[in-house]
């Protein structure tokens, strides 16, 4: 370990609060060490692997001899003195042939490794038509195949991409940054077996996103166009983060987290649900647009019975004018008569 002094001047002193912990962290930066039996075919791959990653990257020329899963002092050394939380060591032999394996550090410390076998049908940049993009754009994933949300493996090889190539975090993205897609399959098989031999590979590409007018005005047609690398990764061995350090390491500042909010909460897709409690409401007062025709003057008769009872008074009416209109013809009559 590295032995930690006082600072002497103002240079040492910000270099010193840089590697500090901080609220949000810097990007990760990852470290390329190529072992004492790496070869070209993994410095090709490695090159290509460390383009996507750029700016955020360092890389050792000089072969070392590192073995680590059985010392990893050598790999917690280089980490704290390169401040690199991302490891990809490179080794070649008859067991474990183009063998990349990936460290992950907390606090300078070893946090889980995975071992990826690049098989030997893979690609380069140069395989592919010339295409390029900005360095240092955030990309956009896929992950493909149930098994990256089910499998333990798995999901740490999930964890591990996109801690390797999410490039700088910031809340702001603009569309015209989004050039090219991150491909990750994984065709799970049928048989339940856990072991390692039968684990699926893994499918790594990489796409480029291509736009062209479509017929709809305010969307555009998007295509892919592979660029490269392409590289199938068989699993080898596995160390997972120890329960109590992925605890640590998983924890969130208070400055972080969300305030709470009373009757207000947050579903697993992030929508808010909130819950209004609301009083007893009298629609007789409810405002509504007085028309003329609505005033209590105009009301019609409701009630059926009313409407018979006037009826009846009618009718009656009428039989007493037609009496009286029969009595005042007969006496006209009966005058008539008389002269």
């Amino acid at each position: 370990m590295i032995r930690s002094t006082k600072p002497k001047n103002n240079r040492s002193k910000r270099a010193i609060e840089k590697k500090e912990s901080k609220i949000v962290e810097n990007s990760k930066t990852a470290l390329f060490i190529p072992g004492n039996t790496s070869n070209k075919a993994l410095h090709d791959i490695t090159v290509d692997l460390s383009a996507l990653k750029k700016p955020f990257i360092k890389r050792f020329t000089k072969k070392n001899s590192i073995l680590p899963f059985e010392d990893s002092s050598s790999l917690e050394f280089l980490s704290e003195k390169n401040d690199a939380s991302l490891l990809i060591l490179s080794t070649n032999n008859k067991k474990r042939p183009n063998n990349l394996t990936f460290i992950r550090t907390f606090d300078y410390k070893v946090y889980d490794m995975i071992e990826l076998q690049a098989l030997a049908n893979y690609k380069l940049f140069e395989d592919f038509k010339k295409t390029t993009f900005q360095v240092g754009l955030k990309p956009l994933f896929a992950f493909q195949g149930h098994i990256f949300d089910i499998h333990p493996t798995f999901i740490q090889i999930k964890s591990l991409f996109l801690d390797m190539f999410r490039g700088e975090q910031s809340n702001l993205q603009d569309v015209a940054g989004l050039q090219y897609v991150v491909s990750v399959s994984a065709v799970e098989e049928d048989d339940n077996d856990t072991a390692i031999s039968k684990l699926p590979l893994v499918y790594f590409r990489v796409y480029k996103l291509k736009t062209y007018k479509s017929n709809e005005p305010k969307l555009a047609r998007i295509e892919l166009e592979e660029t490269g690398p392409r590289i199938n990764f068989k699993i080898g061995r596995v160390q997972h983060a120890d329960p109590e350090i992925e605890k640590e390491a998983m924890r969130v500042p208070k400055q972080l987290q969300p305030k709470e909010r009373k009757n207000v909460q947050t579903d697993s897709v992030g929508d808010q649900v909130a819950k209004i409690h609301v009083g007893t409401q009298d629609l007789s007062r409810l405002q509504t647009r007085k028309m003329k025709g609505l005033k209590s003057k105009y009301d019609q008769i409701n009630s059926d019975e009313e409407v018979e009872d006037e009826f009846v008074d009618a009718i009656s009416e009428n039989e007493e004018e037609g009496e009286e209109e029969e009595v005042e013809v007969d006496q006209h009559v009966l005058k008539k008569r008389k002269l």
